[in-house]
């Protein structure tokens, strides 16, 4: 007999999670719905915030969550640099040139962790990192309930820079026609730029909330691209509201596929739930409305 604890204690670790995954995925949407680019190194920055939390932890003694605007920052900026100088000036070439440009970039990060860091997995500890927290009898890792509060505060930060401000309204306008945007006036090029940016810093900022909640190494952008694939898929392109609620639903997924078949299968949940998505709706289930 299963036991109902057990299965709310999944339920309610899934949801946490899945708050996480929206964060990190956010980025991946944004740039998607916007820039109309597959961002093959978004997993790769993801890892990048993730070492960056775990030596700003171990170098100067700051705590990974008192950094991570710090770590969102500087992400932005280099990545804001990459898009200006390596992948904008191919966009008017071809379709496929700025996607295979950021495959090269991932492809160079990765062998730059395997040298500056080594092989080696490894995970950000903390006080919290491995406490547990106990409320109403339903028990479950203390930095899932951290992440997920970090996380709904950074996508409701974007949600407003969406809809409350004039670069909102310029990048809404950038992604419904660049061209007329373009003709009032629009800075198209900085706007696109400042979307990548945002882009690699909430995948920055997910790094850091993922490296404190698993262990990570060089090669775990993949895994991170995937499942960001599969909440893009599943919430639609561009829509912060379809991102995070999608999150929330691939992180109870996972949480359920573990728990019914093992931790071995909860990334096979995700990419078989993108994949029914991909064939029966490949707009996504939501449509994207922001």
């Amino acid at each position: 007999m299963v036991d109902g604890s057990l299965v709310v204690g999944n339920l309610v670790a899934g949801l946490l999670l899945g708050g996480i995954f929206a964060l990190s995925a956010l980025g991946l949407s944004l740039v998607l719905g916007v820039l109309r680019l597959v961002n093959l190194a978004h997993g790769d920055f993801v890892v990048v915030g993730a070492y960056a939390g775990f030596y700003l932890l171990a170098a100067t003694g700051i705590d990974p969550l008192m950094g991570l605007p710090l770590v969102a920052a500087v992400v932005a900026g280099a990545a804001a640099a990459i898009y200006r100088w390596l992948v904008y000036p191919l966009a008017a070439r071809s379709a496929e040139a700025p996607m295979m440009t950021t495959f090269g970039i991932a492809v160079v990060l990765e062998n730059l962790f395997i040298l500056s860091f080594s092989a080696d997995t490894r995970s950000i500890s903390t006080g919290y990192s491995a406490a547990a927290l106990t409320v109403a009898g339903v028990t479950v890792p203390r930095i899932y309930a951290i992440g997920f509060a970090i996380s709904l505060l950074a996508i409701a930060a974007v949600h407003a820079l969406l809809r409350r401000t004039a670069f909102g309204r310029d990048l809404r306008a950038s992604a419904q026609d660049p061209q007329a945007a373009a003709v009032v006036g629009v800075n198209v090029a900085r706007v696109q730029t400042w979307t990548f940016a945002i882009g690699a810093a909430c995948a920055a900022a997910g790094g850091v909330l993922m490296g404190l909640a698993f262990s990570f190494g060089p090669a775990s952008g993949a895994g991170y691209l995937l499942n960001g694939f599969a909440v893009v898929v599943l919430g639609g392109l561009g829509s912060v509201g379809g991102t995070l609620a999608a999150g929330l639903a691939i992180g109870v997924l996972q949480s359920l596929g573990g728990m019914m078949f093992g931790d071995g299968y909860r990334d096979l949940v995700a990419l078989v739930i993108f994949l029914l998505v991909l064939i029966v709706r490949p707009r996504g289930l939501m449509a994207a409305r922001d």
